[in-house]
């Protein structure tokens, strides 16, 4: 198997997923303090994940702050845990 860079640079990001008194759900990251996500379902809340980490990210940058999380080179083949309910 051979291993590509992607142009890119992410962030692995692990997400705690509760459901709230209203029956929706709210995500929040021990690896990323501030981020929360308030969705209708777990899937809109793994959708919307990955662009709220990112502005946070770069709100953080923007102020001086460098986020608590360390930046990596994606390379093929990436290894994504996926939620099957």
């Amino acid at each position: 198997m051979t291993v590509r860079e992607l142009s890119t640079i992410g962030f692995r990001l692990s997400l705690t997923i509760e459901q709230v008194e209203d029956g929706s759900y709210m995500a929040t990251s021990p690896a990323l303090t501030g981020l929360l996500v308030l969705a209708d379902s777990i899937e809109e809340v793994i959708q919307l994940a990955p662009d709220v980490a990112k502005s946070l990210i770069e709100a953080m940058q923007d102020k001086g702050i460098q986020p608590p999380i360390h930046s990596q080179k994606l390379r093929f083949p990436v290894d994504v845990e996926v939620l099957v309910v």
